[in-house]
């Protein structure tokens, strides 16, 4: 055992110890967009991995949004615009969605945003961390399901008008072709 070995041995069983991320883990934050020029929406370092969405609105800390939070919003403007209307826009930046941020996805969403009336800020917002979260999920390591998750989520609340928060929680615990079945089934 050479002394270069050791030391990788050591340095390894430190990253177990101390859950450090590999380098290329750790170039974040990342701004996805600054909502009407007021509202950072960008990826930092999570308890699990990188892809982490964090919204910071002035004179309040950070935060990472949870996705109950952006359901009862849009099960909120689903009851005020027709839940089709709105699952309409999601879909249109869910097919869109890849693997990186894409800035004509963000302004496409400043644009739909604007249907929104006096919500459109809070709407810019939402669909901005909902974006955010597929390209997330498109990222993680071991993705099955990847922003398909974000549209089932979307579907139950929407269409099936699930409560939001029982939407939030559906896919946790469940092996990921279980709910690629249901999803299939769903069309998508």
């Amino acid at each position: 055992m050479t002394l270069g070995h050791k030391n990788r041995h050591f340095i390894d069983n430190l990253k177990r110890l101390w859950h450090i991320r590999p380098f290329s883990e750790t170039l974040m934050p990342q701004v996805v967009s600054q909502v009407r020029q007021k509202h950072l929406i960008e990826f930092d370092n999570g308890s699990f991995d990188a892809w982490c969405i964090f919204l910071t609105r002035p004179g309040t800390p950070r935060y990472a949004p949870k996705d109950s939070e952006y359901f009862t919003f849009f099960r909120q403007m689903g009851e005020l615009m027709g839940s089709q209307k709105v699952y309409d826009d999601f879909l249109i930046i869910y097919n869109l969605t890849r693997k990186e941020i894409d800035a004509e996805v963000v302004k496409l969403i400043g644009y739909l945003s604007n249907f929104y009336g006096i919500y459109a800020e809070e709407a810019e917002i939402w669909l901005t961390v909902i974006y955010a979260g597929m390209v997330a999920e498109e990222n993680k390591e071991n993705v099955r399901l990847g922003k398909r998750l974000k549209r089932l989520g979307m579907h139950q609340v929407l269409i099936e008008g699930l409560a939001p928060q029982l939407a939030a929680d559906y896919s946790r615990g469940k092996k990921w072709r279980e709910l690629s079945l249901e999803m299939k089934a769903r069309g998508f």
